[in-house]
């Protein structure tokens, strides 16, 4: 057994002694030893309750014959750290959790791993740690939230940034503004919409790393307690047989998950994690492969931000194992995929049938005849761009207009709901990418402000930071180069044309290149000065959004 290393012989003698400290008996010393990685904490809804869930999962490892030991990492809420400095931290965090969950697992050398998460960063970066060590493991989610309802509509946290604006434009009234931030976020568990954490959670599923359920059975459901039971004693299978992360996922998970997230509609960050998580298991991975399997891929679910039904309609819909039966009928799943279940994909996908054909619609009756997601290209994102396309009005599928520029997200958020943006208006937010934010912060507050003002219809947003899983609209994020890079989005002016074409998939600035020649030369890029702090090591260390936004690993070279 691996954890041999730390209890195994006289000369560990010290070693064994200190774990009798913990009040760990012989019996469990010897036992196969599991660790269980929770960012169980008090700050964020989803994670409030992951006490309970690592007490299930330890009761599993207890019931197969091994011997848990729990330890923490941190976690961020993205809707708390929303629009104040805190939203500079929550991408980068992802690798201090990947880092941090690495360093116990070298430091205590377990047998096996189970990783408990549910929302934001934290999923992408324990994905990221199990890549790495492969060690044994499965991770399981603390679950959805349940949705709000309030006059009879089911309301999520969008609906609070939303009401944001209505409120402030006044149609709508300060009781009914109270009623919405009081029942929006019900109780525990990740925001109920298909917002990033859900997105990330179902894909767990999908790459073959969690158990059917993960990603859809409500954080306030038993089933979520005796899933945390069967992963601690499925857990014990995988050391018995030594299945390790990397025997599991493979480049047909990843073309797996990417059919499930364009199927579902998922949230525009998975293209930032999942060509991450693929860099941790030594995968190539492009995002133009979520381009591919939208024109393969019909979107078949609409759940909130782009439509009215929650994470827990898709659960009792049959969850993603009925997705991954959707794409086994339309012949792009990759069945022969092993998972942590020890079944395979086709095995799962031929288990279960969607129960309700509204929420995982038949391939005769999509809601769009393309998935959720498209990757744009052209002079203003010559290394990529993307866009969640199921949220695109049809009046803005095609559009050219003028430029609003901004270097602040907060900035373009106060002039919207002044109303200082007009009809037909292309925001341009830059200087928020990885590097230049740094920390390529959310764009919720701006996104929601349109709605809320009534110009989703209207009006384009383009950055090159990025867009929280609960943004819809024509929104165009993850623009690289960024400016803080010297991508061209760097010497848009003020009233620059600018065109969107989603059916061509481009994204140009209509200026000659002569002017744009003679713009660079008088370019000065902001550079932004955080000394020794840990924004200001990000910054020197990360890569572009079409890389996942990976750090660099020595002998890569620096930015240009």
């Amino acid at each position: 057994m691996r954890s041999d290393q730390m209890k195994k012989g006289n000369n560990r003698a010290p070693h064994r002694s200190l774990m009798k400290a913990l009040g760990l008996t012989d019996k469990e010393i010897y036992q196969p030893i599991i660790g269980i990685a929770s960012s169980a904490n008090e700050i964020i809804p989803g994670h409030i309750h992951l006490k309970s869930v690592e007490d299930a999962v330890k009761a599993g490892v207890r019931m197969a014959g091994g011997t848990p030991m729990q330890f923490s990492t941190i976690g961020i809420c993205d809707g708390i750290a929303m629009d104040h400095e805190g939203m500079y931290y929550s991408l980068p965090s992802r690798d201090l959790i990947a880092d941090s969950v690495e360093i116990v697992a070298k430091g205590a050398p377990f047998d096996g791993l189970v990783f408990i998460s549910n929302c934001d960063k934290i999923t992408p970066g324990m994905l990221i740690a199990m890549g790495r060590l492969n060690i044994p493991s499965i991770l399981i989610s603390g679950g959805p939230m349940m949705a709000g309802c309030y006059q009879g509509k089911s309301i999520d946290l969008v609906s609070v940034f939303e009401a944001v604006g209505s409120y402030s434009v006044g149609s709508i009234g300060e009781d009914y503004f109270k009623e919405i931030e009081n029942r929006a976020c019900p109780g525990a568990g990740s925001c109920s919409g298909l917002f990033t954490a859900n997105s990330m959670n179902s894909l767990a599923e999908a790459l073959g790393v969690a158990l059917p359920g993960n990603g859809t059975i409500p954080a306030v459901d038993a089933r979520r307690i005796r899933l945390g039971k069967e992963v601690g004693m499925q857990v014990m299978k995988l050391v018995e047989r030594d299945v390790k992360p990397r025997d599991i996922v493979t480049t047909d998970s990843f073309y797996n998950a990417v059919a499930v997230d364009v199927a579902l509609g998922g949230s525009t960050n998975t293209t930032l994690h999942l060509p991450a998580i693929a860099d941790s298991f030594g995968i190539p991975f492009s995002i133009d492969l979520f381009d591919e399997l939208s024109r393969k891929v019909p979107h078949l679910c609409h759940m909130s931000p782009v439509g009215d039904q929650h994470i827990e309609d898709l659960d009792e819909a049959g969850g993603v194992s009925a997705v991954f039966n959707r794409l086994q009928e339309l012949g792009v799943l990759k069945e022969d995929t092993l998972t942590a279940s020890l079944k395979s994909a086709g095995e799962i996908a031929s288990s279960v049938k969607p129960f309700n054909e509204d929420v995982i619609r038949p391939l005769s009756n999509p809601y769009h005849k393309e998935g959720g997601l498209a990757v744009l290209y052209g002079n203003l994102a010559s290394a990529g761009s993307v866009v969640k396309q199921s949220g695109v009005p049809e009046s803005l599928k095609f559009h050219e207009g003028p430029a609003v520029v901004y270097e602040d997200g907060e900035l373009a958020s106060k002039d919207i709901l002044a109303g200082k943006i007009k009809s037909g208006d292309v925001i341009v937010i830059r200087y928020e990418g990885p590097r230049g934010g740094p920390g390529m912060r959310e764009m919720l507050s701006p996104t929601s402000a349109l709605v809320g003002v009534g110009l989703l219809n209207d009006v384009v947003l383009i950055t090159d930071g990025r867009f929280s899983g609960g943004s819809t609209g024509a929104v165009i994020g993850h623009v690289s180069p960024e400016a803080a890079d010297g991508g061209l989005i760097a010497v848009v002016q003020n009233g620059d044309t600018i065109r969107l074409d989603l059916e061509g998939r481009k994204l140009e600035l209509l200026v000659s290149d002569e002017e744009i020649k003679q713009r660079y030369e008088n370019l000065e890029i902001k550079e932004k000065d955080f000394g020794q702090s840990f924004l200001g090591r990000y910054a020197h260390f990360v890569q572009s959004a079409n890389t996942g936004a990976i750090l660099r690993k020595p002998g890569d070279k620096e930015n240009i």
